[in-house]
C-alpha cells in the first residue's frame, strides 16, 4: 500500500470510534474543537491521497467509510451544544443496552469496511516496474496499420468489407539526457481486460493500473548513439494485449532494440481501431473434437502469422521512407517472441518467413506448417514447471495449454529443427508468470515466488537469446544452469547446438 492510503485508513479508523462513541458520556469533553478538527485532518489527508496518488477502486470501501464518518462529524459538529455551567447535559437514554449494541454494531461495519479497502490495496498493489538494466531509455509510438490485401474474416461482417487491421506500438531507444524531465506512460487499460478476460475476475478490479508508471516516454527522439537497432516482433497471448510483457520489452529496449508490439483483432483482448470502433476479443465456438479446435487453431495462427509477416513488410517501407526510422531499422536482425498464442503465432510466422532470424516461445502452441517441418533458425522454447508436470498423465495437475497434440507437436519442432536450439522449463511457474502478472497482484499471482524476481527470470532470458543470436553477445546465461536462477532447467534432450 502507498504512503498515504496507510495514514488514510489509520486516521479513518480514529475517526471512525470517536465519530460513534465520543460525541456522548464524559470520555470526550474536548468539544466542538475535536470535531472540527478530526474534520480538517479527514479532509486535509484523503484530499493528499486524491491529489497525489489518485482514488481507485481497492479503497472504495473506505470512501464509503469517509462518507459516512464526515458526514456524522459535520451533524455532530452543527448541532453541538456548548455546556451548561461547565456541565454537559447529556439526555438519559432509557435503553442503555441498544444503545451500546448499535453503536458496537456500526462500529464493527466500519472496520470491516476499513479491513476490506486494506485487503483489497494489499492484494492489488500499486507497484513499481522493475528498472531495466540496459544503458538506454525507452520511447514509443503507437499506430494503427491496414493490410489492404487481405479482408477481416474474424468480426462477423458477411459482405467482407473489412481490411484487417493491426495496432501496434513501436518501442525504441532513447538517450537517458533526453527524458530526464518527461513524464512517463502509464499501463493502459487494456491490462485490466486482459487480466479479466484470463481469470475471469471484474475487469474494474484492475482499473488501478493506469496510475502505475512505465519507465516509457511517448514520441522522444529516438537515440543516435547507434546508426541502426537490431527489431524484435512480439505478439501476446489469446485474449491478452501487447502490453501484457513491459517488462520483459523494456528490457530489450534498454538494451538497444527496437521492439514492436502487435494486437491482432479479435483474439486481442480489446484492440482499439482506427474508426473509433472497437474489436473485443471472440471466443472460439466449442467444437465436438479435438481435431476440430485443433484446426480452427491452425487458421488463427495463420491469421495472426499473416499479421507479423505484414508488419514486417510495413517495416521495410519504413525504413526508405519514415522520417522517424529512415535507415534507423537493421532488417538484417530480425527477432520475434511471444506468449502461449503468441508463442505460436512466433514459431509460425518463423516457419514462414526466413526474415525472422531467432526467435522465442514462451510456451506456445505448434498450430500449422511447423509442427511438420520444424525451424531453420534459432530457437528457445521455455516452459512452465505446472505445464511440464501436466504433461505427466499420472500427475493430477492439468494447465491450460496442454491439449491432445501438443507433445507430439513439440518433439517433432525440437527434433526437426536444424539450428540451435534451447528448452527450459521454471519450476514454480504456471503458465501466466510469462507476463507481469506476477507484480499485478503477488499475493495471487506469484505465491510461490518472489514476484520481481518472476518477471526477471522471463526478461533475462528472452535478452540474453536475442543478444547472442541478434547481437553475438553472449553473456553465458543461455550456456546452462544458473546460480542466479536456480528454478531454470534446461533440457538435455532437446537444447542442443547445430552441427
Amino acid at each position: 500500500m502507498r504512503i498515504l492510503e496507510i495514514i488514510s485508513l489509520l486516521l479513518l479508523l480514529v475517526a471512525s470510534i470517536f465519530a460513534v462513541w465520543g460525541s456522548q458520556g464524559n470520555k470526550f469533553k474536548q468539544g466542538k474543537k475535536l470535531y472540527v478538527g478530526m474534520l480538517s485532518s479527514l479532509i486535509i489527508v484523503f484530499g493528499l491521497h486524491a491529489i497525489i496518488e489518485h482514488v481507485r477502486v481497492q479503497m472504495i470501501p473506505a470512501y464509503v467509510v469517509l462518507v459516512i464518518v464526515v458526514s456524522s462529524l459535520i451533524y455532530k459538529t452543527v448541532k453541538y451544544e456548548q455546556p451548561t455551567n461547565g456541565i454537559r447535559e447529556v439526555k438519559q437514554v432509557t435503553n442503555q443496552t441498544l444503545q451500546l449494541t448499535l453503536k458496537s454494531l456500526a462500529t464493527l461495519v466500519l472496520v470491516l469496511l476499513l479491513v476490506a479497502s486494506t485487503v483489497f490495496s494489499t492484494l492489488l498493489p500499486i507497484f513499481t516496474m522493475p528498472e531495466p538494466s540496459g544503458d538506454y531509455a525507452i520511447g514509443t509510438i503507437s499506430k494503427n496499420l491496414t493490410d489492404e490485401t487481405r479482408t477481416e474474416t474474424l468480426n462477423g461482417d458477411p459482405a467482407g468489407n473489412v481490411k484487417r487491421e493491426i495496432a501496434i506500438n513501436v518501442w525504441y531507444p532513447v538517450d537517458k539526457a533526453e527524458i530526464k524531465q518527461q513524464a512517463r506512460e502509464s499501463f493502459p487499460p487494456q491490462i485490466g481486460e486482459a487480466v479479466s478476460l484470463v481469470f475471469g475476475l471484474p475487469k474494474q478490479l484492475f482499473s488501478h493500473v493506469s496510475l502505475i508508471e512505465t519507465h516509457v516516454v511517448a514520441n522522444a527522439k529516438l537515440s543516435d548513439t547507434q546508426q541502426s537497432y537490431p527489431v524484435v516482433l512480439f505478439s501476446p497471448g489469446v485474449r491478452s494485449t501487447r502490453f501484457q510483457s513491459m517488462t520483459a520489452i523494456e528490457e530489450l529496449v534498454s538494451r538497444g532494440y527496437i521492439v514492436v508490439g502487435m494486437d491482432h483483432p479479435y483474439t486481442s483482448a480489446h484492440v482499439e481501431l482506427a474508426n473509433g470502433k472497437d474489436a473485443f476479443y471472440i471466443p472460439n465456438p466449442e467444437f465436438d473434437t479435438s481435431k476440430e479446435l485443433y484446426d480452427s487453431n491452425v487458421e488463427g495462427v495463420g491469421i495472426r502469422a499473416n499479421d507479423a509477416k505484414f508488419i514486417l513488410d510495413q517495416l521495410e517501407i519504413w525504413n526508405k521512407q519514415d522520417s522517424v526510422f529512415a535507415n534507423r531499422l537493421n532488417l538484417d536482425e530480425i527477432g520475434m517472441f511471444g506468449h502461449s498464442y503468441g508463442g505460436a503465432t512466433t514459431v509460425e510466422t518463423m516457419a514462414q518467413d526466413k526474415r525472422i532470424k531467432a526467435g522465442v516461445s514462451l510456451e506456445g502452441g505448434f498450430w500449422g506448417t511447423v509442427s511438420q517441418k520444424g525451424l531453420e533458425q534459432p530457437f528457445m522454447y521455455i516452459m512452465s514447471g505446472k505445464t511440464e508436470q501436466s504433461l505427466d498423465p499420472n500427475s493430477g495437475v492439468k494447465e491450460a495449454v496442454s491439449y491432445e497434440e501438443f507433445l507430439p507437436d513439440l518433439q517433432s519442432v525440437m527434433k526437426k529443427s536444424t539450428n540451435d536450439t534451447y528448452y527450459l522449463v521454471v519450476d514454480h511457474f504456471y503458465h501466466q508468470s510469462f507476463t507481469d502478472i506476477a507484480l499485478v497482484s503477488p499475493l495471487l499471482f506469484s505465491k510461490e515466488m518472489d514476484s520481481v524476481h518472476s518477471v526477471d527470470i522471463t526478461r533475462s532470458y528472452v535478452g540474453a537469446f536475442f543478444d547472442q543470436y541478434l547481437k553475438g553477445e553472449n553473456n553465458h546465461l543461455l550456456d546452462g544452469a544458473s546460480n542466479q536462477y536456480p528454478e531454470v532447467h534446461f533440457s538435455s534432450e532437446y537444447t542442443k547446438k547445430a552441427q
